[in-house]
């Protein structure tokens, strides 16, 4: 490394962030994360060992991933070589695995690749890493915010141990905060600051357990303290701006906060599904998708318990698609409370289920005759339409006929609840099945006895 290289690291270490300045370099000065790298643990183990395979670090922003990486960098008697998904393409990759190559045939010496927000990697650039972590070439640390499950490739995952990072408590973030307060090697030790107490709580909580927004944070309000070198709560509120964004719309937190929605509108909590609508409302969520989900609760959950829900739905999604932002957010506030009170039941959800299950396992016999319409001469002749009842026709508007093909002849799909509306609908579906069967078997014993029934 020649003077200029030196002199340009040397200068980026000082002008560097506050967060880069004060990343932990071992274990120890790690916070958080203990059920992973606290002692005794596997990972530590192998670490200290120098005998770490392949992992993938999955967690939240600000949770340590790219530090973990760094302190492997720092105690593995590997080569480090690392590649950001983000800038980084298949040549790169490449020419790291040669180098890799080369480096284990001429010196004996392994090679430790990490690729951060390997996310971003698309299905080529992750299979050309996979053979080389198969046959030992490298040893791969991933690091990722989103769910290894959808965005690594099923045969790198197999090979590889997923580390789930927790997001950082609050008194993890004060434990950081007060340690860059206090460091005068690379934190902000020598310009003695004072953090009000009530300013440190009020950082951690707005920090949302992200360590690197923390310490931005703190090194925004610092610039700005009088002469009496104190940053005060309004200091770091100015500073913050907002909280620390952890919902990725296009992420994992979009889907588990609309299961999150759903299921507390399903378990009938008015309360707790606000608070999930308001998380997706105000981080930027799409409303019209929301409420596309709660059209779907309605006939999913709600169904003819309570007919109302669905209408009030479609009204919701109208009003939203005509009034948009942010003043939709209250008819979709009303429609959530509304589906959260009202009566439950999936029986049109499993009613449709078990006929959609008869369609995909059942022979499809043709439609019976007395079913088909005749518009033509010839479909009267091959008897389409032949002793079909027209139900105004029959007393109640009832008549029993044979309306499924012979082979699933009897199979019944809904089954009524006895909540809200449905108790109604299902004591009035009762009486109809009843009239069925008794007029059907009137048919089948006239059939029998080869009398004439008056009525089908």
């Amino acid at each position: 490394m020649d003077l200029f290289e030196a002199n340009r690291r040397q200068q980026l270490a000082a002008r560097a962030p506050l967060a880069t300045r004060m990343r932990p370099r071992t274990l120890d000065e790690l916070a958080g994360q203990q059920h992973v790298i606290g002692p005794g643990t596997l990972l530590r183990k192998a670490l200290e060992a120098d005998r770490l395979s392949s992992v993938i670090l999955w967690g939240p922003p600000g949770t340590g991933k790219t530090t973990l990486a760094r302190i492997v960098a720092n105690t593995t008697h590997a080569q480090f070589v690392a590649l950001s998904a983000v800038t980084a393409g298949v040549a790169d990759l490449r020419k790291a695995i040669a180098e890799a190559q080369d480096r284990l045939g001429m010196n004996n010496q392994r090679s430790v690749l990490f690729i951060d927000e390997i996310h971003r990697f698309n299905k080529a650039q992750q299979d050309a890493i996979l053979p080389h972590v198969e046959d030992g070439t490298v040893t791969l640390i991933g690091a990722t915010t989103e769910n290894p499950s959808f965005e690594v490739n099923a045969p790198l995952l197999s090979r590889s141990r997923v580390i789930t990072l927790r997001s950082l408590t609050d008194e993890d973030i004060a434990t950081i905060v007060q340690r860059a307060l206090a460091d005068r090697e690379r934190g902000l030790g020598g310009e003695e600051l004072t953090l009000e107490p009530d300013a440190l709580d009020f950082l951690a909580n707005m920090a949302n357990g992200d360590a690197r927004f923390a310490l931005n944070t703190l090194e925004y309000a610092a610039a700005g303290v009088d002469d009496d070198r104190v940053i005060t709560t309004s200091l770091v509120q100015e500073a913050a701006q907002r909280r620390a964004a952890t919902y990725d719309k296009d992420g994992d937190d979009h889907f588990d906060t609309i299961s999150a929605l759903h299921k507390t509108i399903r378990g009938s909590d008015p309360d707790a599904a606000l608070y999930w609508l308001a998380r997706m409302l105000e981080r930027g969520d799409d409303p019209l998708y929301v409420a596309r989900r709660l059209v779907r609760f309605a006939s999913e959950d709600i169904g003819l318990a309570d007919p109302q829900a669905l209408q009030l739905a479609m009204a919701a999604q109208q009003a939203v698609h005509f009034i948009g932002m942010p003043e939709g957010a209250l008819a979709l506030a009303e429609l959530t409370v509304y589906l959260a009170i009202a009566p439950k039941s999936n029986a049109i959800y499993t009613a449709y289920g078990v006929a959609r299950e008869d369609v995909e396992k059942t022979r499809n016999d043709p439609v019976p005759l007395h079913l088909r319409n005749a518009p033509t001469k010839l479909m009267r002749e091959s008897g389409y339409g032949a002793g079909y009842k027209y139900a105004h026709d029959f007393a109640g508007g009832l008549v029993a006929q044979q309306n499924l093909p012979e082979n699933i002849a009897g199979h019944r799909y809904y089954t009524p609840t006895d909540r809200g509306r449905e108790r109604e609908l299902g004591e009035r579906l009762e009486r109809i099945r009843a009239f069925y069967a008794e007029k059907l078997a009137e048919k089948q014993r006239a059939a029998t006895n080869g009398e004439e029934s008056g009525e089908p």
